[in-house]
């Protein structure tokens, strides 16, 4: 990746009643919130239905802020298959959406995201929602943490994809990091993460 041109990553948090997403702009090293929010899906009872609009919005997402690149939180392992199910044809038709318009699609997995953004892998949504907006330096909170959680997996993204062997094996080895990989143990707290990772405050 170069950083001498400004450019965008899209981050989607997919989900069957919300789906977040968040961009943001990189410039060098100084990021900034690009825009934020939700995806609304709680009232559409038909699960066809839903897919097709997650894609629409999707793909409309990317025309409008047009990301260079778009990272997805992979669907978690848990005890309710239809569950699994239904988030990974969620995430399966917003991945199609970017493919469709030409946009390099990554992933991540759940902890990996939480780690990159506090340095524990089993942070809560506020905890996430609180450091995004601290970084960001954003006045505002959106309504529900699932837009917050969009952004985070945009910047877990830039923060992966920036490391120096990343950068030197390319591509290839970023998406190598995503799915299936879970998080080391992180720090026990946000002051000591930073003192260990100090590339991850942002001036």
């Amino acid at each position: 990746m170069t950083e001498q041109q400004p450019y965008r990553i899209m981050g989607i948090d997919p989900g069957t009643n919300y789906m977040g997403y968040g961009i943001i702009e990189v410039e060098g090293k100084q990021l900034r919130s690009v825009v934020m929010g939700d995806i609304d899906l709680h009232t559409m009872s038909d699960p066809y239905r839903k897919l097709r609009y997650i894609f629409e919005r999707v793909g409309k997402l990317i025309d409008d802020y047009q990301p260079r690149e778009v990272a997805l939180e992979s669907p978690f392992f848990g005890a309710n298959v239809q569950s699994m199910l239904k988030l990974g044809r969620a995430q399966g038709v917003a991945m199609a959406a970017a493919l469709s318009r030409d946009k390099e699609v990554y992933e991540y997995a759940p902890t990996r995201i939480k780690q990159a953004i506090t340095g524990v892998g089993s942070a809560s949504k506020e905890q996430v929602a609180a450091i995004v907006k601290r970084m960001l330096k954003l006045d505002y909170m959106p309504r529900r943490l699932d837009a917050t959680d969009g952004m985070a997996v945009a910047m877990c993204h830039y923060f992966t994809a920036r490391t120096p062997i990343n950068i030197a094996m390319g591509s290839e080895r970023v998406k190598g990091l995503g799915g299936g990989k879970k998080a080391a143990k992180g720090s026990s707290s946000w002051e000591s993460f930073i003192k260990k990772n100090p590339e991850r405050e942002i001036k």
